[in-house]
């Protein structure tokens, strides 16, 4: 006797119950962008356009890469596009507190696939000192598990010294952002032993 063909009802059903556990697959860490970096392990590099703000109301187009921040912490930080609102009320909330980051020894990039004459405006308008990097294919978003084309998602990742990845956030609220990574950055960093240079 020949089997009862599926229904599209049930075809459907286990499709989804198939998706969800692949989702859910135990040692893999995804999001709705893709799947994430491991956290302990080195964050994936890249080399990419950047806008830099020069400090004087001007911005400079340069390239950096993760290594231009080996040294310090990084927040780096993935949003779908400059002068959207949510884009800009997280740019503002990591501007606001940019000197606290710095005086824990952090810097601050965002990523987007925005070009280079947006990332411009952007900076400008807002009054950003931070650079903002074009990932313009989503190449490096996807690295990140931070892409769904055409955009990158609304996605952070700390980063530390060494270039381990330390913190993911996901599901990333845009108002008090920023004050949720510094707490997160403080508590890691207190954490830490001390070094022996700092004794």
């Amino acid at each position: 006797m020949a089997p009862e063909p599926l229904s599209r009802r049930q075809l459907l059903r286990d499709l989804g119950a198939a998706a969800f556990l692949w989702f859910l697959r135990p040692g893999v860490a995804s999001a709705l962008g893709g799947t994430l970096p491991p956290l302990g392990q080195p964050a994936p590099d890249f080399h990419l356009a950047a806008v830099t703000p020069d400090g004087r109301g001007g911005a400079t187009d340069t390239e950096l890469s993760l290594a231009d921040f080996r040294g310090q912490w990084l927040v780096l930080y993935f949003y779908p596009r400059d002068f959207t609102s949510g884009c800009t009320l997280e740019a503002r909330g990591f501007q606001r507190d940019l000197a606290s980051f710095r005086s824990r020894g952090a810097a601050i990039a965002g990523i987007s696939a925005d070009d280079g004459e947006s990332h411009q405006s952007f900076c400008g308008s807002e009054g950003l000192a931070f650079p903002l990097l074009s990932d313009l294919d989503g190449a490096v978003s996807r690295r990140y598990g931070s892409w769904i084309a055409p955009y990158s998602q609304r996605h952070t990742f700390l980063v530390d010294p060494g270039g381990t990845l330390r913190q993911v956030w996901t599901a990333v609220r845009p108002a008090g952002h920023s004050a949720e990574v510094l707490a997160a950055l403080e508590q890691l960093q207190a954490a830490e032993p001390a070094s022996p240079a700092s004794l």
